[in-house]
């Protein structure tokens, strides 16, 4: 890598954010970004190994996660499998390790971006189990007595819903940045990316439905950036006349995803001045 992360075409990113990219990368530190769902951190991962020139390899986290299973698995079901009916040499036990994306990071001849996402869907020891990997760039398989040493430090980025805090030792050995959620300026250029085209009436329409739905008392989940460029795909191929949308939300199930969020802000549209209704309605 011998030049700087700018962003990429299909990723708009401000200069705030592509500086500390740059960081994270000089000082070899994970980047942890948080930030509500649907504001482009799993997207920031790709742009980043795109606008550097590296291959990426993804680690979707599930709450079954453990760290082990990122660096490898023996697979003794196979090996137990092969014994009994296949004719493979069982006893080269190094054909059943099958890495996991850390370790795949770790032992690839070229450097790579390597995501770690949704961090917060593990318990709470992931964190704290990925420490020595991360910092010391290797790791011991016992049943073949291998260490694998990483060659290139990859560039690892990690993604949090802040749905839970993370150890503070952990959070020592990151570089973090928080993606605020766009402003109207911001936003535009990221439509821009997705719809060049958009007509400026229905944009402007648009956008004045958008941020006044953010802005509502009592919603549970808010419209986020993807589903506003859903929503405005949406209205282009409904064929809904910019007019449409200053008394009524088309499509609003492409924007929001909770019946009690569109009953919520249904209301306040049409009682826009009822501000302590909103309360009482949002009591079970």
């Amino acid at each position: 890598m011998n030049h700087a992360y700018q962003g990429t075409p299909d990723y708009v990113a401000d200069a705030h954010l592509m500086q500390t990219v740059n960081a994270a990368v000089a000082l070899g530190r994970p980047l942890l970004v948080k930030g509500e769902p649907g504001t482009g951190k799993t997207k920031l991962a790709s742009s980043i190994a795109q606008g550097l020139g590296l291959e990426l390899l993804v680690w979707n986290i599930k709450s079954t996660s453990k760290a082990q299973d990122g660096l490898y698995v023996y697979d003794t079901v196979q090996r137990l499998y092969d014994s009994q009916f296949g004719d493979h040499n069982v006893h080269d036990i190094s054909q059943y390790i099958k890495l996991g994306q850390l370790g795949k990071a770790l032992s690839t001849l070229e450097p790579v971006v390597l995501l770690i996402d949704d961090i917060d869907k593990a318990d709470i020891e992931f964190p704290n189990d990925l420490l020595w990997e991360l910092d010391q760039m290797d790791f011991h398989i016992p049943e073949t007595g291998e260490t694998v040493r990483a060659r290139q430090r990859p560039v690892v980025i990690i993604t949090s819903n802040a749905e839970k805090e993370l150890p503070d030792a952990f959070l020592r050995r990151c570089v973090f940045h928080y993606i605020e959620f766009p402003d109207a300026d911001l936003m535009r250029r990221i439509v821009h990316v997705h719809h060049p085209d958009l007509e400026e009436q229905l944009l402007a329409a648009a956008f004045e439905a958008f941020y006044r739905l953010r802005d509502v008392p009592g919603i549970q989940k808010k419209p986020s950036t993807s589903e506003l460029i859903d929503w405005l795909q949406a209205l282009v191929i409904g064929g809904v006349d910019p007019g449409d949308l200053g008394d009524s939300l088309p499509f609003i199930g492409v924007l929001m995803k909770k019946d009690r969020d569109i009953e919520t802000a249904l209301f306040a549209l049409r009682n826009p001045h009822a501000q302590g209704a909103l309360g009482r309605l949002r009591r079970p």
